[in-house]
Formats: C-alpha cells, structure tokens, sequence
C-alpha cells in the first residue's frame, strides 16, 4: 500500500477541536484490517534496529499501536496518561500542545531503568507531547531511543523538538 492509498484511511474534520485546526482522524484506518497490516508491518520494520525492551503508549491513540508492536516484539508496553486516570504513585510533567496545555503521567514505580523505550503516538505536531513523555521515562531511568507515530504534521516543526529519531508514516504539510 502507497502513501497515497494509506491517507484514504484518514478523515480530515476542519475547526476541531477548536477554529483554525484541521484535525486529521485515524477513525477510518483502525477500521481496516488491511490498512492496519500494512501500518503495523511499515512499524515493525522501521522500530526493530532500535531494539526497544519497551514500548511507550502515550494517551489515548498511542496505546493502540504500542501494546500490538509489543506483542509482535514480545515486549511490554507501558501506558503514559493524563492525569486521573492511573493509580498509584505517578510523576507527571506538563507540555505545551498547538492550541493549550496538557499534562502527562506514568506510574513511579514502573521498572525500566536502563531499558530502552520507543515512545508511540498517532500524531506528532509540536512534540510537546512526545517530548514530556520522553521527560517522564528519563526521571525513571529509562533511555527513551525513538519515536513512531502515524501521522507528522511537519509544518509544525515537532521532529525539531524531540531530541531522538522520529519514524512517521504520513507527513503533511499542513
């Protein structure tokens, strides 16, 4: 499957979630089976000369592709969530997005020093997002050594701000 036959599967919905933003959806592509194939074995190639120990799903998107690259890897997956949402004792660090201001968390006690981690997102904009989940394995030890998503919005400049190698699979320029 071509790029081109890969951005069939994404819906475009200008003014969301706010006026001026066009929000590129991953709805239709999760709903394909032969879409998703082709987007799982694409990552499969791309992430294993990074022989990750883990995989970094960060909310909510992001789970969906790093617990199945977990799988086919035979590694664990580890969950990175805004906050409320995870029990226990968490760290958090908060990040800019394009249009306001999040926070992550991950648990304290996750055991991932020294391990090496590839961080998973739907969407790469600014790398707020990326960069904070980054942030957050570092303070637990952990070497996060690179970053996959579906979808770049390049225009955006958010490899610039990552600080690590970033695979991504469709790429718009705005």
């Amino acid at each position: 499957m071509t790029k081109p036959e890969l951005e069939r599967y994404i819906a475009q919905y200008p003014d969301f979630p706010k006026e001026g933003i066009l929000f590129r959806d991953i709805s239709p592509m999760l709903a394909s089976p032969e879409a998703m194939k082709i987007v799982i074995d694409i990552l499969e190639a791309k992430i294993g000369p990074y022989m990750p120990d883990y995989f970094a799903g960060i909310e909510s998107r992001g789970f969906l592709f790093s617990t199945l690259l977990a799988k086919i890897f035979n590694k664990g997956s580890l969950l990175i969530r805004k906050p409320g949402k995870l029990p226990g004792n968490l760290i958090e660090e908060s990040y800019a997005l394009e249009y306001g201001v999040n926070t992550l968390t991950i648990q304290a006690d996750t055991p991932i020093k020294g391990k090496r981690i590839v961080i998973i997102d739907d969407l790469l904009a600014t790398g707020g997002t990326v960069e904070a989940a980054a942030k957050l394995l570092r303070r637990l030890g952990a070497d996060p050594v690179a970053t996959a998503v579906i979808i770049e919005l390049a225009e955006l400049k958010g490899r610039e701000n990552i600080g690590m190698p970033l695979i991504s699979l469709l790429k718009y320029d705005a």
